[in-house]
């Protein structure tokens, strides 16, 4: 077999993407093609010479959109069009996570600001409010009570786009000051952390703190099901522990992981990459 290429789609160039460039680096038969998502051009018709494509961006649309594109030129993605359409979306994550008996937070969804008090009232104070597209814990709102929900659910849609006049609410759930994090690569958990936090978004991008957490069969049993449930590949899942079990919050397609490879003793990167250059060779012999 000759040389394989893998196209690294990406925006910036960030410690992420310098670790995975560094682990391909390490494979004398793979070429990195780096592919700008801001200077691509796509004519619908011609294949460019690629085995596989790693998927880096940071902007959701246009990763989503040259993922498709790609995709109709039969170049295998990691992740698929299909995973980043699911996981882009918290409610196509929460119908495909129901669809496949996966335990999450109750939820409601709404299409106006009258219906989504409704909705508020009928999970309970307080509630949660999602952007239906949205990462890096930004733009949640904790709501303790109806004047708050009044406030808010009019700013979303008088100030937001129309993603905000999509109203997602999710069930408060007390963490106790941690949740999970965990990474799954093709069928394996291969790792995962507690996030640590006094406030009560635990994202690391927020000020979490991270720590080990150990992969039991449980937890490594719903993070393989809950990426086969979005389409499988490179994932990263958070959990909610509660005292019925654990509950999946979101699943994330373009996960970043540089906080968590000293924490978990897991060289991520490498499984990442390994895993992008298995699914090169397999397609090539496709």
């Amino acid at each position: 077999m000759g040389t394989i290429n893998i196209g690294f789609l990406h925006s910036l160039v960030r410690k992420e993407e310098k670790l995975l460039l560094a682990e391909f680096g390490k494979h004398p038969d793979v070429s990195v093609v780096m592919l700008d998502d801001r200077e691509l051009v796509f004519d619908l018709c011609t294949v460019p010479p690629l085995d596989a494509i790693i998927e880096r961006s940071i902007n959701h649309s246009r990763a989503l959109h040259a993922l498709r594109l790609f995709d109709s030129l039969g170049i295998p993605c990691v992740n698929s069009y299909r995973v980043a359409q699911i996981c882009g979306d918290k409610i196509l994550t929460a119908v495909a996570l129901r669809d496949h008996g996966i335990p999450q937070p109750d939820l409601r969804i709404a299409f106006t600001e009258d219906s989504a008090l409704k909705a508020i009232e009928e999970i309970g104070y307080p509630a949660v409010l999602k952007p239906v597209v949205g990462s890096w814990g930004r733009l949640l709102s904790k709501v303790n009570d109806r004047d708050a929900a009044e406030t808010i659910l009019e700013h979303k849609t008088v100030l937001g786009s129309y993603h905000h006049s999509i109203f997602f609410i999710q069930k408060y759930i007390r963490k106790q000051g941690r949740d999970i994090r965990a990474f799954v690569v093709g069928d394996e958990c291969i790792g995962a952390i507690y996030r640590h936090s006094d406030h009560w978004i635990t994202n690391t991008a927020r000020g979490a703190t991270a720590a080990n957490c150990p992969v039991h069969p449980e937890l490594a049993d719903l993070c393989v099901r809950t990426a086969v449930a979005v389409g499988g590949g490179v994932l990263a899942i958070d959990l909610f522990e509660t005292g019925e079990g654990l509950l999946v919050n979101e699943v994330n397609y373009t996960m970043e992981f540089r906080n968590s490879i000293d924490t978990t003793g897991v060289n991520i990167p490498a499984r990442v990459a390994d895993y992008v250059i298995a699914r090169a060779r397999a397609g090539s012999r496709a």
